[in-house]
């Protein structure tokens, strides 16, 4: 009985701790589902205040972008996002849809001035677990505006734009459009990317006709500048007086600064030519080397009495080479085998002779091409003034006869006269050593060894040596292409570039820039005035006369002048 008892009483022992431990484990349970409840009600409250305050912060800042942009517009709040496309134009303006058109009208921005707009890249990247796209501004830059003829939800870029907005290897993109008010600029600094700018002949003037095509500036932009068949890239480094100005009816005072390094220059450099200072390099087949030098009015003033000569001398230091020597003056920048004033063509070394007796020649800036015309070679070239005056005294001594020198005759096979008592022995030398060459027009006396290399191009009948002859025919009789589609030799060639090509670059004489000269005008009185098509059009521009302050056509301002002011 005893046994059973104690059995029973551990079983019930046993049960109750059972109980209470399932028991235990379940208020544990409990508290921690009461305690996942609380965080999980925290979480759920702490997201809902930052989704709050987030949506009070963008509310925010989206009037606060309101009030800037409604302050920046002078009370013209315009803000498009439109997707980008590039058009091909020069300068800034871009062209916007119709809907823009009537926007604006409609909040008076017409009526404001010229229309100004930021362009601000927009990046959407989708992250994981977001539904709306994070929209993060990018590049920015400014542009006035070209017309409204762009389809609806796209903005036309024109290639100033693009390029400063977008990377080269992006081919389509979201952009902000936003319309804002900016100052007038007085100011910039910029920084040529290529060496050379500073070369070209009045070069502000080449940057202010770039920049008529432009109505805004902004800091950090690159400004592409083309000036013939040259382009420079120019950076705007600093601006004032804000770092976005409008470029529109203002004088702006400019600084050009240098490259930072020769390395960054991608296309041809003239080094400066010291007179009397031999120069070295290396040229290889088919491409050139510039240099400049420049004739004060004092070296000319000594060429143009006579006294002096100006040589251009080209040494080639490479016997399997050949080069050849292109001299122009400035405005033509870097002579070609098409366009230059002169040229030489010899074989070996070669001196370039210039005096006064040449009508281009004169006071001014040079440019010197050396060509590789085969192999590479090594040269030096230089400059020099030659001194003619003692070789006209000695010349002037040489050409009076003595007496004895009086009583000459003809000799029957080379034409030069002789002393009569000298010329039966002169005759018979002459005869046995001498020949005369037969072709027409020609005549020159030759030794009898020399006879067989001298030969006549068939075409012109130049005389040559006959290691020569290959050269001439290369270069004067090859056909020449002419980028207008004519088809000449090189004399013509160069004829054609300089004075009827259409292609042809000119210096306007209104905006100083080098441009194409393009067909007649279509003006008669303007044809009449020997204008090109450019200057018909660019002499179309006005300006306040300078003793009247009426707005003249500047091709009219001569007219003016003379007509209105009786000046001369």
């Amino acid at each position: 009985m005893d046994f059973e008892f104690r059995r029973a009483r551990e079983k019930l022992e046993k049960d109750q701790r059972e109980r209470k431990e399932r028991a235990k484990l379940k208020l544990e349970r409990e508290r921690k589902a009461k305690e996942e409840a609380v965080r999980q009600r925290q979480a759920i409250d702490a997201a809902q205040r930052e989704r709050r305050l987030v949506a009070a912060e963008a509310e925010a800042k989206a009037n606060q972008l309101a009030e800037e942009s409604l302050l920046a517009g002078r009370g013209v709040n315009f803000c498009r996002i439109l997707e980008a496309v590039p058009y091909e134009g020069s300068g800034d303006k871009i062209k916007l849809p119709p809907s823009c058109f009537t926007e604006l009208s409609e909040q008076g921005a017409f009526d404001k001035g010229p229309l100004h707009f930021s362009l601000s890249v927009i990046h959407q990247e989708a992250p994981l677990g977001a539904d709306s796209a994070k929209k993060e501004l990018l590049r920015k830059t400014h542009a006035g505006v070209l017309e409204f003829t762009a389809d609806e939800g796209f903005v036309a870029l024109p290639v100033h734009c693009w390029s400063n907005l977008f990377p080269a290897t992006l081919s389509s993109a979201m952009v902000e459009v936003r319309y804002v008010w900016l100052p007038k600029g007085t100011y910039a600094k910029l920084q040529s990317v290529e060496l050379g700018f500073s070369d070209i002949p009045n070069h502000k003037a080449v940057l202010e006709t770039a920049l008529r095509q432009h109505a805004t500036l902004s800091q950090g932009d690159m400004l592409t500048v083309n000036h013939g068949v040259l382009t420079y890239h120019l950076r705007v480094l600093e601006l004032k007086p804000s770092s976005s100005i409008s470029v529109l009816e203002t004088d702006i005072e400019v600084d050009i600064m240098g490259p930072e390094s020769a390395e960054r220059a991608n296309q041809h450099v003239l080094k400066p030519l010291i007179l009397g200072k031999p120069e070295s390099g290396v040229v290889d087949e088919g491409n050139y080397m510039y240099y400049k030098f420049s004739i004060d009015d004092d070296t000319w003033n000594k060429i143009s009495s006579k006294d002096a000569k100006f040589v251009v001398n080209l040494e080639s230091q490479t016997q399997d080479g050949d080069i050849d020597l292109y001299v122009s003056k400035h405005p033509l920048l870097f002579p070609t085998q098409h366009q230059h004033m002169w040229s030489s063509h010899d074989m070996g070394s070669k001196a370039l002779v210039l005096g006064a007796e040449d009508q281009n020649f004169g006071s001014g800036t040079y440019s010197v091409a050396v060509y590789g015309f085969k192999g590479t070679s090594k040269y030096l070239v230089s400059v020099i003034v030659q001194d003619v005056s003692r070789q006209k005294l000695g010349q002037h001594a040489a050409s009076s006869p003595s007496f004895a020198e009086v009583d000459t005759v003809e000799c029957r096979n080379c034409k030069r006269y002789v002393p009569s008592r000298t010329i039966a022995l002169h005759e018979a030398y002459c005869s046995r050593h001498n020949i005369i060459c037969q072709h027409a027009g020609c005549r020159v006396v030759l030794r009898t060894e020399e006879a067989e290399s001298h030969v006549h191009c068939e075409k012109c009948g130049k005389a040559f040596q006959r290691g020569e002859i290959e050269k001439h025919m290369k270069v004067f009789h090859e056909p020449l292409y002419c980028s207008c589609g004519v088809v000449l030799e090189k004399e013509q060639m160069v004829q054609h570039q300089s004075s009827d090509c259409p292609l042809r670059l000119i210096t306007c004489r209104f905006c100083g820039d080098m441009v194409q000269a393009g067909n007649s005008a279509t003006d008669a009185r303007d044809r009449i005035r020997g204008l090109s098509e450019h200057e018909s059009v660019c002499g179309s521009r006005t300006a306040p006369c300078d003793s009247c302050g009426r707005s003249v056509m500047l091709k009219d301002m001569d007219i003016h002048q003379i007509a209105v002011h009786q000046k001369n």
